[in-house]
């Protein structure tokens, strides 16, 4: 069992990520914004983070670099979880710090085994 932050604007999107992870033995934590997401991440350790990338106030990219900046931080795996799959994006995704990325829309019957790939053993 792995504690998983989650991220995501949109709230049947983030319902149906911590939903599936938590059926499968996982402890998600979800916010809805990445304002949330710093707080959350400061506050509690938490093995894997999964965020969407467009979201008002702090987006996905600005979120990977606060939290990649942040010496506690830096080492926790950062998963984005998007739609954007125009050619390039998942390059540009990875050089702004993100370890991995999962596309949008999720499959629900792949989802929680394509985060546990990204988990730390």
């Amino acid at each position: 069992m792995a504690r998983v932050l989650v991220v995501d604007d949109n709230p049947t999107n983030l319902d149906l990520m911590t939903y599936l992870l938590r059926a499968f033995g996982h402890d998600p934590t979800g916010v809805a914004d990445g304002t949330a997401a710093l707080e959350a991440a400061k506050r509690g350790a938490f093995a894997l983070v999964l965020t969407d990338i467009l979201m008002p106030g702090i987006d996905g990219y600005e979120l990977a670099r606060r939290l990649k900046s942040d010496p506690n931080l830096t080492s926790t795996p950062l998963v984005a979880v998007t739609a954007l799959a125009m050619p390039g994006d998942r390059e540009r995704i990875e050089t702004m710090g993100f370890d991995g990325y999962i596309g949008k829309p999720i499959d629900p019957q792949l989802f929680v085994s394509q985060v546990e790939g990204y988990l730390k053993n």
